[in-house]
């Protein structure tokens, strides 16, 4: 099969845009915690249990998100749904950057002002949870089969890169400044700057194609063709046509049509991606370097330096994912996780604090990029049927994002009862998540989306 790879690429790019958002987005909570527990739960006398749930309000719009995502996906289509999101994350940046707007005097905390700025986060979640749901989806949509894998994977890689780009903002924005103005303006700073990569990828929306097999699925057949003369050359557009409009003999079918097998194991994916706590050490980094002994500066320099490996780790599964298969980086990861969380949970047990701690969580996050990163996005935008295929990835990406908030609310409460068993649960969970890739997921690569329908579910 020809294909326009320059073109192809230059589409990707544009959508992962929605995954560096995604990164960015919630990622930014991370530098801006320690203020938020400052400026509002310390000074209103909150709890802990306050704290968490402000710290993961996003994941409440993520929720949000991930469950319309199939109704916009299907109704008005991947590029106008991303479109959507665009619009979300740069309503939310400004929002959460300055809630007091209209309503409420400026640096006055109050329960009124907490609560509209976790509406804020909760709008820039629902476009979250749009992006990580139908990033992924057009680009698994737009791919050629051979580099499908590596083209999905470049959306974690953007997740990555938005939480890299942020961990430096947020340092830049706190380095030399006073704890009080970080927990006065800095913070407002660290959201306001995700309003750049918000408009530039609204901007550069319009500039890319609808998807070929969402038209097919409206009946906008030449509008396909259209779209795939761009992507492949006139014979390979052409078996490409026939072979998506041979899979839509039914314009749409109920979810559990293909069994209820296939959706179980979607949303494990996702749930298990959450439940191994890889987004504790994302949200809460520099205060567990912290509380290693480290200083603001150096934690959030420490931050840094897990962002440099997590981008590292998910170009090496870019590279490999085509090449070694789904399962193989997936079980691999789970392992690698397994160490680095009994590694941790050891040494949170024995009172025990230094650089090993660091070198464990590096080796848990790295194994993570390399494996459940990446991959768990590109089995969601590959396993599911063309029919089904929007709202059986609005369920997964639901329930990862409900997975997601349940581990990242409950930590700061989890830690205060006991450390070590803690990170232990996130290291069994881990374990666990090897067994279910061994014995139940299938593997995907190299074959086309309607192939793998057709060998999967042979209907």
């Amino acid at each position: 099969m020809k294909a326009n790879y320059l073109y192809i690429t230059l589409i990707t790019l544009v959508a992962t845009l929605g995954g560096l958002l995604f990164g960015y987005d919630t990622a930014v909570i991370s530098g801006a915690e320690g203020a938020l527990e400052a400026f509002f739960i310390d000074e209103l006398n909150l709890s802990s249990f306050i704290h968490g749930a402000t710290v993961s309000s996003a994941l409440i719009g993520c929720i949000i998100g991930g469950l319309i995502s199939g109704l916009l996906a299907t109704n008005i289509g991947r590029k106008k749904s991303l479109i959507v999101a665009a619009i979300l994350f740069l309503v939310s940046a400004l929002g959460s950057a300055f809630p007091e707007f209209l309503f409420y005097e400026q640096g006055e905390a109050s329960i009124a002002l907490l609560a509209t700025f976790n509406l804020y986060r909760i709008i820039g979640g629902i476009g979250v949870g749009l992006a990580s749901a139908v990033s992924p989806m057009y680009i698994g949509e737009i791919a050629p089969p051979s580099i499908r894998g590596r083209l999905v994977s470049l959306n974690q890689f953007a997740i990555i890169f938005g939480m890299l780009v942020v961990y430096f903002v947020n340092w830049g924005i706190a380095r030399g400044q006073s704890l009080e103005w970080i927990n006065d303006i800095g913070w407002r700073y660290m959201f306001l700057s995700e309003a750049i990569p918000a408009a530039l990828f609204l901007l550069s929306l319009f500039a890319v194609p609808e998807t070929p097999r969402y038209l097919v699925s409206q009946g906008k057949n030449e509008s396909a063709m259209d779209i795939l003369n761009k992507l492949y050359d006139q014979t390979a557009a052409k078996a490409t046509l026939f072979e998506i409009k041979n899979s839509f003999d039914v314009k749409k079918a109920k979810l559990f049509t293909y069994g209820k097998a296939i959706i179980v194991i979607g949303v494990l994916l996702s749930v298990f991606q959450q439940f191994v706590g890889i987004n504790v050490a994302l949200y809460y980094a520099p205060r567990i370097f912290e509380s290693m002994g480290a200083a603001r500066d150096a934690a959030m320099l420490q931050t840094i330096t897990m962002g440099l490996v997590n981008v590292i780790f998910t170009v090496i599964a870019i590279l490999t994912v085509d090449k070694f298969g789904r399962k193989p980086l997936l079980i691999i990861g789970s392992l690698g996780m397994t160490v680095g969380m009994f590694g941790v949970a050891g040494l949170a047990f024995s009172n025990t604090i230094g650089i090993a701690t660091l070198v464990f969580i590096i080796i848990y996050t790295a194994s993570f990029m390399m494996s459940w990163g990446p991959v768990v996005w590109v089995l969601i935008s590959e396993i599911f049927p063309n029919k089904i295929r929007g709202q059986a990835v609005a369920i997964a990406v639901a329930a990862q994002w409900a997975a997601n908030y349940f581990i990242s609310s409950t930590y700061p409460a989890m830690m205060e009862f006991s450390g070590g068993l803690t990170y232990g649960f996130y290291g069994l969970m881990s374990l666990i998540s090897a067994i279910f890739i061994w014995k139940f997921v299938p593997e995907t690569k190299g074959r086309s989306l309607e192939e793998l329908e057709r060998v999967l579910f042979k209907k």
